[in-house]
């Protein structure tokens, strides 16, 4: 079966090129590739990248490796397919291509976040983040062997802040734009501070408050954390992430002053 080339785009199509920064491995070489994609009305990078997939050959005709990103919802749901595109790191997947090059012959640059070990090509390893969330137990304690019985009622309120904070995807996208937030340190990031806010405001959860600012009196805890307030520009869910920090900030105060004076 012969390969689609850009060519054999129906009229109501144009020419978009993507710039891709691209690496086999995790230490192997970086290299840049170009690739002339036909899009749609409507089409965005995810599409762009699967086309790719099906004939990975380059602007200057070269035969290539299909470019690896990471992608699950395809719904800015599960965070996974985060990357930078122009400079700006964002979902992939509700990237209008439409919106980023309206114009025949119009260039997008893709490259993998670089504040996560780079996999391969646009796929990073988002461990880091999990693993700060297990630090700072960011879930609510109701496993049991019996019935725990029916959960607290919650305020109105308070379930709107919860809720909005619960938006968050673990994307990375906060600690992306972190100048705080690099691989060489243990900095934990907004997102995971945040996480704290949440479940140390959740009645049941709050049974875990202490260990849960305790952790954040560590390193990497809020301590490093310099205000510069990009997070709370780059979260796609629009999450008060600075709010949240600030909230957290006064609880660890109060639990500070408790411990010295209790001596605990």
């Amino acid at each position: 079966m012969a390969t689609a080339t850009p060519s054999d785009a129906s009229a109501s199509t144009r020419i978009v090129k993507l710039r891709i920064k691209r690496q086999d491995g995790p230490g192997k070489p970086v290299r840049w590739e170009t690739f002339d994609v036909p899009v749609e009305p409507g089409a965005n990078v995810i599409s762009c990248l699967q086309w790719i997939a099906e004939n990975p050959v380059t602007t200057d005709g070269k035969q290539t490796t299909p470019v690896v990103w990471d992608a699950n919802c395809l719904e800015e749901v599960c965070g996974a397919c985060t990357m930078n595109i122009n400079g700006s790191v964002r979902q992939s997947c509700s990237c209008l291509i439409d919106e980023y090059a309206p114009n025949n012959n119009d260039m997008i640059t893709l490259e993998p976040m670089t504040k996560y070990p780079v996999v391969r090509d646009l796929w990073v390893d988002r461990a880091r983040i999990f693993e700060t969330l297990k630090t700072v137990s960011a879930w609510v304690p109701i496993d049991s062997t019996y019935d725990l019985g029916p959960g607290p009622k919650a305020i109105p309120d308070g379930q709107q802040v919860r809720y909005k904070i619960s938006e968050c995807m673990s994307c990375g996208c906060c600690m992306e734009a972190c100048p705080q937030y690099l691989i060489e340190n243990q900095f934990v990031g907004a997102s995971p501070i945040a996480q704290v806010r949440l479940f140390n405001a959740h009645d049941t959860g709050k049974v875990l408050k202490e260990a849960r600012l305790d952790a954040l009196m560590g390193p990497g805890g809020i301590d490093d954390c310099g205000n510069a307030q990009n997070c709370v520009k780059a979260c796609p869910k629009e999450i008060p992430l600075t709010e949240a920090i600030a909230s957290i900030g006064r609880q660890m105060t109060i639990h500070g002053v408790r411990k010295f004076f209790m001596g605990r």
